[in-house]
């Protein structure tokens, strides 16, 4: 078996959320983070033989990178076995148990209530998050006023911080004020439909993949 370009995506993009990965047979790939604020779901290419655990992902990453091409994979009892460099280099990566990584619920998170639905494009999404970036801001919210629909950075603790606000869409209906950590804000690049619950989570699914994540609101403060 060898992985794809796109499972090796997010895969990396899963080492950002957890240190760790367990993998079931098939090819659904669920991760979660160490606060239970933020679940990511993917079907990927590959169809994975068996269980296994990996303890350090960005480790396992790294032994993917000596290789010029996608080494061959094997999985084989507790270890991941890592075939190529012209079929001259063995890797062996020992593998763990699920106890010992973070796992995700076997159920996903409903979202309860749909207070704001919306298309958030790719272009955006770099936007908002590289304007938080720039402005050390350490929220995201939605915001739904005077008949329009945006997202604003800003520090929900501190009133006097740099904000931007970016109108996402025109758009009726009560006033909507849903708070996340910008920290949480972990999606692959893409376009993503979103629908936020005031009852605590935020739902992106990518449009044009099966990848989707479930992010947990914070404690409206405005």
């Amino acid at each position: 078996m060898q992985l794809s370009d796109s499972t090796l995506d997010v895969l990396k993009n899963y080492a950002t959320i957890n240190e760790g990965l367990f993998i079931k047979k098939g090819n659904l790939l669920r991760t979660v983070n160490k606060g239970k604020t933020i679940l990511a779901e993917a079907t990927v290419d590959e169809s994975f033989p068996a269980d296994f655990g990996i303890g350090e992902l960005n480790q396992l990453l790294s032994i993917f990178s000596l290789y010029d091409k996608a080494p061959e994979l094997v999985v084989s009892g507790n270890d991941v076995v890592a075939r190529g460099y012209n079929d001259r280099s063995k890797i062996t990566y020992r593998c763990c148990d699920s106890t010992q990584i973070k796992t995700p619920p076997d159920k996903n998170i409903s979202v309860p209530t749909e207070d704001a639905v919306f298309l958030l494009t790719e272009p955006d999404l770099k936007w908002i998050l590289k304007s938080a970036n720039v402005l050390g801001c350490p929220n995201i919210a939605v915001v739904r006023s005077s008949g329009a629909l945006a997202l604003r950075v800003l520090d929900a603790q501190n009133d006097s911080a740099h904000t931007d606000t970016l109108e996402i869409e025109k758009q009726d209906g009560p006033d909507a004020f849903l708070l996340f950590k910008t920290e949480n804000w972990k999606m692959m690049p893409g376009t993503y439909k979103v629908t936020v619950s005031s009852k605590g989570v935020g739902h992106f699914e990518n449009t044009t993949r099966k990848l989707a994540y479930w992010i947990a609101l914070e404690q409206q403060t405005k």
